[in-house]
């Protein structure tokens, strides 16, 4: 940045017009905004905001959420490679956003067309692509990151029911075991827990060879052996066996999420462009209303004629407006 817009404190300005982006791509065009002296795209830039701040004036709130940088996702789509559950998550928001921009500029457009011109920002949002199907396919499968939903597939579904049938008889195998008469007083408390992935009971150590079984783990002070009774080794067998088929169950299912997404690469990719281009849009018709701001008339005859300008980083409560006029 010069010395001259320096002197203005423009990257106050900057900075100040980067608060009111909401994405990564609407601050980065905001941080690497400059002067331009093209007359042609300063009044394009002026009649986009002029239009954004008459649709804020109907409706306060444009539908743009801080969205990811998907960068090393849309890598991945490009190369064919499946997708993980949150990125495949974070393209449905961005699917489900451009949907919901979609839908307010559309109603928008009904409502002001008589009245107002909105045609600059309908080029931008033209450029947003939606898909409800995906969106409502990924949401459906994918709980959150951490989690896949049973009926992802009737596959997994299944799957699950027989690994909840297996875990209920194994608890109840357990429960009956160490509440009763003959190990009960082995036990050294009435819980039932997990060890590598199998069930377990806690045993008190002194007692470990009454208890015929596999050692697991032993607790931080010694007093207690974590061991799983020979009367569960095929139930919990059978429990890692399903949990092994489920993994490649939702491995699958995954991969099926990201085969939709291979052919809208592209349209992804502008699709992020767009949101972020709009968010930027919009943060200059947010942060205009914020200093009153009004639309220049600009000239090509060199001269400037301001009337009652203030400088927008002086508090509006003690700011002194003058006029100034040269050329």
């Amino acid at each position: 940045m010069n010395s001259n817009l320096r002197k203005l404190e423009f990257n106050n300005i900057i900075a100040k017009l980067s608060n009111y982006c909401k994405t990564y791509i609407g601050k980065d065009i905001s941080n690497n905004l400059l002067p331009s002296n093209i007359k042609a795209d300063v009044q394009n830039m002026l009649n986009q905001t002029s239009q954004a701040c008459s649709l804020l004036m109907q409706h306060e709130n444009i539908p743009i959420d801080e969205i990811d940088n998907i960068n090393s996702y849309i890598k991945n789509l490009e190369s064919y490679i499946p997708l993980t559950t949150k990125a495949l998550l974070e393209i449905a928001k961005i699917l489900n956003i451009s949907s919901k921009l979609k839908d307010y500029i559309n109603i928008d457009n009904k409502k002001s067309q008589e009245t107002t011109n909105i045609d600059l920002l309908k080029i931008e949002f033209d450029n947003l692509y939606s898909n409800p199907g995906i969106y409502q396919n990924i949401t459906k499968a994918i709980i959150d990151e951490n989690n896949i939903a049973d009926d992802a597939s009737k596959t997994l579904n299944s799957l699950r029911r027989n690994k909840r049938r297996l875990e209920s008889s194994i608890k109840e195998k357990l429960n009956s075991f160490i509440h009763s008469s003959s190990y009960s007083k082995y036990i050294m408390e009435p819980i039932i827990t997990i060890r590598n992935d199998r069930y377990v009971i806690p045993v008190k150590i002194e007692y470990k060879e009454n208890i015929n079984g596999l050692i697991h783990d032993i607790s931080a002070s010694g007093s207690t052996v974590y061991i799983e009774p020979t009367s569960v080794f095929d139930l919990n067998n059978q429990i890692n066996n399903i949990k092994l088929e489920e993994n490649l169950e939702i491995e699958r299912i995954l991969e099926d999420l990201s085969k939709q997404l291979y052919p809208i690469t592209e349209n992804i990719k502008e699709t992020v462009n767009a949101i972020g281009k709009i968010d930027f849009i919009f943060a200059k018709a947010k942060y205009s209303q914020e200093i009153n701001g009004i639309e220049p008339i600009i000239n090509s005859d060199k001269f400037i004629d301001l009337m009652q300008a203030r400088h927008p980083l002086i508090d509006p409560k003690t700011v002194v407006p003058i006029d100034i006029n040269l050329g």
